[in-house]
């Protein structure tokens, strides 16, 4: 059972009905009782025993900091936190200094009076769509409590913590889908913001411009709620759409092809339901989006480039035999570029986006978030290149959203016979987060069937 909704904790606890030191005395009793030490990196009890009792004392007086003063929450292991390691999934910065100072969101998220229960699990340098780790371990997913299946990448830990109950949000990144594919793979609710929603000074890149934030939740009231709070805001902007209002488009290749099975079905069943309930639903033709996926396989892979120009001592030096093999491999992929496809590609880019948004008008695209469903881990660590194989089918429908500089949202939409979760996706041009948080209101419980 999950301790609760964003929504739920931040009204009883400002109601008086709930207290913010025993709120987080649960959290902890959930995270002892939890049988999978992959799960968390660090665990923060002092500190979050500190701003619990801070939260208390504001609640007590009428005086809370934000909606969600008191609520405990979780950050995936690139945000610095004052004091310890931020480790980005790499055993090669196990022991490194202490930060000096909290990240910009964290800070955001302490002025809000959210408790920091700790850091979670992540891919090595938040380079994958799977989720695994060979140096903290691989969190399993909560969904299947008999087969260990992946809990997708790179904000593995963020997705399992809140699929198993044990906080209501964690912060993770987005960089090709880190936080979309483990939103679906967990049957969670995950909002990738666009580019620059959140300051991004204190969290360990992997491309400086492809990077984003965002929060994974039990729904989609949960990130909008969390977003007012990391924001600063009294109270949340968005609202829910009127479904007549809402225009969606389907792209007719793609991202629609090659589905597993209960995926298609899954995501067939949610339009119908938004179709009946009023909504516009149009199936067009996108070859641009196939164009687009072309030429990232002609220029070589822009986040490549980017973690390379981070990552490249690291690979030049005998350490690089502590880094994860297939991250090495993803980055090096970069090794053929040239200074000259890296121009060309920040250019088509740029022109790409401008095509395609105007294609997009008003509407809004939806897809299923990943085209299968969360897959067995051993059969990924067994063999590298199933493991290559099933990473690029998991990133195929995210990743072109970062590339097209798209915000985002996945929303849980059905299982398939063994009870795992299916995504349906919804993306938009940069900046228009709200009118995807918006129509993600409308139609949550419509997708959810």
């Amino acid at each position: 059972m999950s301790i609760g909704t964003v929504h739920q904790l931040a009204t009883d606890l400002r109601e008086g009905r709930r207290d913010p030191v025993d709120l987080l005395a649960e959290v902890f009793d959930r995270i002892d009782a939890y049988a999978d030490p992959a799960l968390f990196i660090r665990i923060l009890r002092p500190r979050a025993e500190a701003e619990a009792r801070a939260s208390r004392e504001r609640l007590r007086v009428g005086n809370p900091a934000s909606l969600t003063d008191g609520v405990p929450m979780a950050w995936k292991d690139l945000f610095d936190l004052h004091g310890t390691t931020t480790t980005a999934g790499s055993a090669l910065l196990r022991d490194a200094p202490p930060a000096p100072k909290d990240a910009a969101l964290v800070h955001a998220a302490m002025r809000a009076g959210m408790i920091t229960v700790g850091t979670v699990n992540m891919t090595e340098f938040a380079y994958s769509g799977i989720g695994l780790n060979p140096h903290f371990g691989t969190p399993r997913n909560p969904r299947d409590p008999t087969v260990a299946r992946a809990p997708g990448g790179s904000s593995s830990g963020s997705g399992a913590v809140v699929a198993a109950g044990i906080v209501p949000v964690s912060i993770g990144t987005d960089t090709g889908g880190s936080i979309r594919i483990p939103a679906a793979f967990n049957g969670v609710v995950g909002y990738k913001t666009s580019v620059g929603h959140y300051p991004m000074q204190g969290v360990f890149p992997l491309s400086r411009t492809l990077d984003t934030l965002g929060p994974l939740a039990q729904t989609v009231a949960d990130c909008v709620l969390t977003d007012a709070a990391l924001r600063g805001l009294r109270a949340p902007v968005a609202q829910p759409a009127a479904l007549s209002s809402l225009t969606f488009v389907i792209p007719d290749t793609h991202m629609m092809d090659d589905l597993s099975p209960a995926v298609a079905a899954n995501f067939d069943a949610a339009v119908a339901h938004i179709i009946a309930a009023g909504a516009r639903v149009e199936r067009i033709e996108l070859p641009e989006l196939r164009e687009v996926s072309e030429l990232m396989g002609r220029y070589g892979p822009l986040t490549s480039a980017e973690a390379m120009d981070i990552h490249r001592e690291r690979l030049a030096r005998p350490e690089v035999d502590r880094i994860d093999p297939h991250v090495v491999r993803r980055i090096l992929m970069a090794d053929g570029m040239m200074a000259v496809d890296l121009i060309r590609l920040y250019r088509e880019r740029r022109e790409w986006i401008a095509r395609i948004n105007a294609r997009l008008a008003n509407a809004i695209l939806i897809c299923p978030t990943t085209p299968t469903v969360a897959m067995p881990i051993a059969p990924l660590e067994a063999d590298t290149e199933v493991f290559f194989h099933h990473n690029f089918r998991t990133l195929r429908n995210t990743a072109i959203g970062n590339f097209l500089d798209w915000c985002g949202l996945s929303i849980p939409s059905g299982q398939d016979s063994d009870g795992m979760p299916t995504g349906f996706m919804l993306c938009a041009p940069h900046g228009q987060d709200r009118d995807v948080l918006a129509a993600g209101l409308a139609i949550e419980t419509l997708v959810r069937g």
